[in-house]
């Protein structure tokens, strides 16, 4: 129930940036989605793992801890679900400058990392 949760955030807030659109958003959201999918997948599997303080906080998870937990599960390494939130929150980041290149280029690095979205 609280990987939906998490999907609905997800969406919602993508919804809302979408009113502060730069050069690459609709790539953004082309990647959050494809992220998503991932996550998706990997919670059908049926791999589970201990609810983490942060959950028990009632704090709303991100991509990017989303991501993290699935490394944790054998999905992804730990150093590469950290690589994949950094770079998404750089792709945000450039996105939101108006600098298309370097968001584009955070977004190269997080397709290389999880393959081919």
């Amino acid at each position: 129930m609280t990987f939906r949760y998490a999907m609905a955030f997800s969406a919602a807030a993508l919804v809302m940036s979408v009113a502060h659109a730069g050069p690459c958003t609709n790539e953004l959201y082309q990647a959050d989605l494809a992220i998503n999918k991932r996550l998706e997948a990997a919670a059908a599997r049926g791999k589970t793992a201990a609810q983490s303080v942060g959950a028990q906080l009632h704090r709303q998870p991100t991509l990017g801890s989303i991501a993290a937990a699935e490394g944790k599960l054998g999905d992804l390494s730990e150093a590469d679900a950290q690589a994949v939130q950094k770079d998404m929150e750089a792709a945000r980041k450039a996105d939101a400058a108006g600098d298309k290149a370097g968001c584009e280029r955070a977004l190269a690095d997080v397709r290389r990392i999880l393959g081919a979205l």
